[in-house]
């Protein structure tokens, strides 16, 4: 009998043999994530439905020292979901229910594969609603978003979900329940809630999230203006800031993502610009008014040429449909393209975008932009070919592209996380000092290394090969990163 042979015949005591998938075409859905250029068929999946099937799967897990990937929506764009060679996948698509909501106290407690949309849709009949908001909160799950800090339009003024949520219940490897945070604005102890944020599945397994709902807005402007100049577009969001307003969103596209999204679905954007900013604002309707009217004045003191108040509803949807379609919109114009992820200070955000126009140029590739501009949070997209072996050469850009966001004071991830894909970036980023605690910090969670192997912090002796940041050219981690 094979290793896996015994691991299946294990599995079969904790769960139905339907929730085991072992077969070639069950296994490809799981090869990857959202960054689809690194792939891995998976060695075994698991899909249990219970906190009690779960603990006893990680303490399989531990019992044969057998690595294991627990995975979402799977919508990640980092490649922290990435398959092991040898080591079991355990999905929490059925972790998927609303197990309390509490209008009163402004409260849902949720299981991890709740997608991020449904909260809200659960909270609306109440008033109320979820605020951070990822592009791909119709599909990802409150779990992933709590692995990766993910954030969203609407985090300039709301925060990340680490601002967003205030308890989680956990298992470690040994199936040990451990519950972190509490109904108060402080708790005893070290904030163990906000280190799990962020963490990418090395550290435990949430089973459980308990996130804080706020009232829906009274009052909602929302602005869209078109700039003749990056740079404009830039300085009028830096101006915006330094005015003393903090809207509730402020996203920047420049022309490349401005026409792919008129070409996929008539957002009403305007086609000359070189690019716009969408600004907006809520709260008391009679604050909201004056915030709008004074947004209005700087972006027609910097040079927009159009700013558009969204008249209704309808409008105002329009202009965000357009925004959180640019993915699949530039998807609709190249073969493949490689999203980045990285944040700079505010101020440098026309530097930047300067110095990425110049890098495009000496790659040869195309890149549009789409990103957080409120909050620095860039997310350049890179056209490529794959099939005609560009993606090395998109891989070499994008470590440029970070290696950019480090030098003007910025860093290589604002919200994707680092997986495998920014591993390598990493060694830029931190030094010597920094990864020692950050694998003390796992060793002291995980000792045996089997949550998430070859993810997020790379070893030291993988740095010191580099000479610092490197592009990571196999498709697959490094074999040193195979226990941390």
């Amino acid at each position: 009998m094979t290793r896996r042979d015994a691991v299946i015949r294990r599995l079969q005591a904790i769960v139905p043999d339907e929730a085991i998938l072992r077969q070639p075409e069950e296994l490809k859905p799981y090869e990857c994530d959202g960054l689809t250029a690194y792939r891995r068929v998976p060695w075994l999946v698991v899909l249990p439905e219970h906190e009690a099937q779960l603990v006893r799967i990680l303490k399989l897990c531990r019992d044969e020292k057998l690595p294991l990937v627990v995975r979402g929506a799977g919508t990640g764009l980092s490649g922290g979901a990435l398959p092991l060679e040898e080591g079991l996948l355990v999905s929490l698509a059925r972790f998927d229910r609303i197990l309390e909501l509490d209008p009163v106290g402004r409260t849902a407690r949720v299981q991890p594969g709740v997608r991020n949309l449904a909260i809200s849709e659960a909270a609306c009949p109440h008033g109320l609603y979820y605020a951070p908001d990822p592009s791909s909160q119709i599909a990802c799950s409150i779990g992933g978003n709590v692995a990766e800090n993910a954030g969203g339009i609407h985090c300039l003024k709301y925060g990340l979900t680490v601002h967003n949520v205030i308890g989680l219940r956990c298992l470690t490897l040994d199936g040990e329940a451990v519950t972190l945070g509490s109904a108060g604005l402080d708790g005893p102890g070290y904030d163990l809630l906000a280190l799990v944020h962020g963490s990418e599945g090395l550290l435990a397994v949430v089973t459980e999230v308990t996130v804080r709902l706020l009232p829906l807005p009274g009052c909602t402007r929302t602005l869209l203006a078109a700039f003749p100049t990056v740079a404009a577009a830039a300085d009028a969001v830096a101006a915006v800031i330094e005015a003393g307003l903090i809207p509730a969103a402020m996203e920047m596209m420049d022309r490349p993502a401005i026409l792919a999204v008129e070409d996929y679905l008539q957002a009403g954007y305007p086609r000359e610009a070189a690019a716009l900013v969408i600004c907006e604002l809520d709260g008391p309707e009679a604050q909201v008014e004056a915030e709008a009217a004074a947004a209005r004045c700087q972006f027609e003191r910097l040079g927009a040429f159009r700013v558009q108040v969204a008249r209704d509803e309808a409008e105002r949807q329009r202009f965000w449909q357009g925004r959180k379609s640019a993915f699949p919109a530039i998807g609709r114009i190249t073969p493949d393209y490689y999203c980045m992820d990285g944040t700079i200070p505010r101020h440098r955000v026309a530097e930047v975008l300067a110095g990425i126009a110049r890098l495009a140029d000496k790659y040869g590739l195309r890149v549009a932009n789409v990103f957080h501009a409120g909050d620095g949070n860039l997310h350049p997209l890179i056209m490529y070919d794959a099939a005609a072996g560009e993606l090395e050469k998109v891989e070499q850009l994008g470590r440029e592209i970070l290696d950019l966001c480090v030098r003007v004071g910025g860093t290589i991830t604002g919200e994707h996380g680092v997986g495998v894909e920014k591993l390598d970036s990493m060694c830029r980023q931190f030094g010597a000092g920094e990864l020692r605690l950050f694998h003390a910090v796992k060793r002291a969670f995980d000792p045996t290394g089997l949550l998430n192997p070859g993810k997020a912090v790379p070893t030291l002796a993988r740095c010191a090969e580099l000479g610092g940041m490197h592009v990571h050219r196999g498709r697959l981690p490094h074999p040193e990163l195979a226990r941390f």
